[in-house]
């Protein structure tokens, strides 16, 4: 298999992590989209305490959108994914929606924050049923039940994350290092978080997705649901994803979009087959066409070499990491986390348990790490010194 080397993939870039994606709307939908923004960004009334710096927030995305733009700083534009999202959004969520995405786009780039990460990941489990071979699930150290990094979240932990973040965050992932269908209390928790946020996202690779679990999904208000498969072929598959099986895959899948279809034909939920880039023989064009018609959209996202990052060899990048502002992570036993390619957590600063998630975000220890990737001083932070993501 020829997979794709470190030394070939030199810088990863969070901001713009998809190769490809095939979304692709008309000139006339864009156009009155465009209409319906600047009435509701442009409207006087607007509801108070959405987000901190809320005014100044809007006049950037008036500048952005529908003037020249602002000079000083990375301009916001509305990305074939974004305009999807509002499509399917209620006109009165439409602000709320433009708010947190723009904290989301442009915050990371600007290294600015608030009081909330713009989009928290939480891991229901760490544990797996596939091998993928782009995975840390490959590595023994991790998966070696012993070393502690392995479990399944508890409802309690869940709700005591969302109770935290409702109204503060938008943004959440049901996923991290592990496969959320197979925590036992995942129903439990999508029916807890129902109508809580604007965009609630899962990303599974299918294999455990039955009847009972497409039905708890399609009502209680997942927005987007990933399914992670990198190849149009059984072979090509389960090289990549090992102990995978594309023919079980693709039933799952199949089966719920006949349910979608036949009891929930309203849902505004967007499907996606999103695979990793990881070997030259994966084609685009072949999974367009393989996926097309099971789901909403196909795309390949960047391949970032996080299976064991402990042992890669230190690297001169000096660009600050845009996840610091970007997100953060909950694991399974409640502990915080900045990055995901940290699967030891070596730069945790704490628990939700016994504390807040605001206070951990603007704590002094995440504070001092991001000071440090400002300063040039990446170099002598690890794991960040081993690590590609910019």
């Amino acid at each position: 298999m020829d997979f794709l080397t470190k030394t070939e993939k030199k810088i990863y870039s969070k901001h713009k992590s998809f190769v490809n994606l095939n979304l692709f709307f008309q000139e006339d939908e864009i156009k009155a989209l465009k209409i319906k923004i600047k009435k509701i960004i442009y409207t006087k009334n607007k509801p108070n305490n959405i987000v901190k710096n809320q005014d100044e927030i809007i006049n950037y995305l008036k500048k952005d959108l529908f003037e020249n733009g602002n000079n000083n700083r990375p301009k916001f534009e509305l990305s074939p994914n974004i305009i999807k999202e509002i499509f399917l959004l209620e006109d009165k969520d439409i602000l709320r929606y433009l708010l947190h995405r723009y904290r989301y786009d442009i915050y990371p780039q600007i290294f600015m924050m608030d009081d909330y990460p713009p989009y928290l990941q939480i891991e229901p489990t760490s544990m797996c049923n596939y091998r993928c071979v782009f995975c840390f699930q490959t590595n023994k150290d991790f998966t070696k039940k012993s070393n502690g990094y392995m479990g399944h979240m508890t409802l309690d932990i869940f709700k005591r994350t969302v109770d935290q973040i409702e109204g503060n965050i938008e943004f959440i992932s049901l996923a991290s290092r592990g496969e959320p269908l197979s925590c036992a209390d995942i129903e439990k928790m999508l029916i807890y978080a129902k109508g809580k946020f604007l965009n609630l996202k899962i990303n599974t690779n299918a294999s455990l997705l039955n009847e009972r679990k497409s039905h708890t999904i399609l009502q209680n208000d997942v927005k987007t649901l990933v399914f992670s498969a990198d190849a149009a072929d059984s072979e090509l598959y389960s090289a990549l994803r090992v102990n995978g099986k594309l023919n079980k895959v693709i039933s799952n899948i199949k089966q719920f979009k006949k349910i979608k279809e036949k009891n929930y034909p309203r849902s505004k939920i967007i499907t996606r087959v999103s695979g990793v880039k990881v070997s030259k023989k994966q084609n685009f064009k072949e999974m367009e066409k393989f996926w097309g018609n099971l789901a909403d959209q196909v795309a390949f996202v960047d391949y970032c070499p996080w299976e064991n990052v402990y042992d890669s060899v230190k690297n001169t990048i000096s660009a600050p990491c845009s996840e610091l502002w970007r997100r953060m992570y909950v694991w399974w036993n409640g502990k915080t986390n900045p990055c995901e390619v940290d699967y030891r957590s070596e730069l945790s600063t704490g628990y939700i348990t016994n504390n807040n998630i605001s206070k951990l975000w603007k704590s002094v220890d995440y504070n001092k790490l991001r000071e440090d990737h400002v300063s040039k001083f990446r170099n002598i932070v690890s794991p960040c010194n081993r690590c590609t993501v910019v």
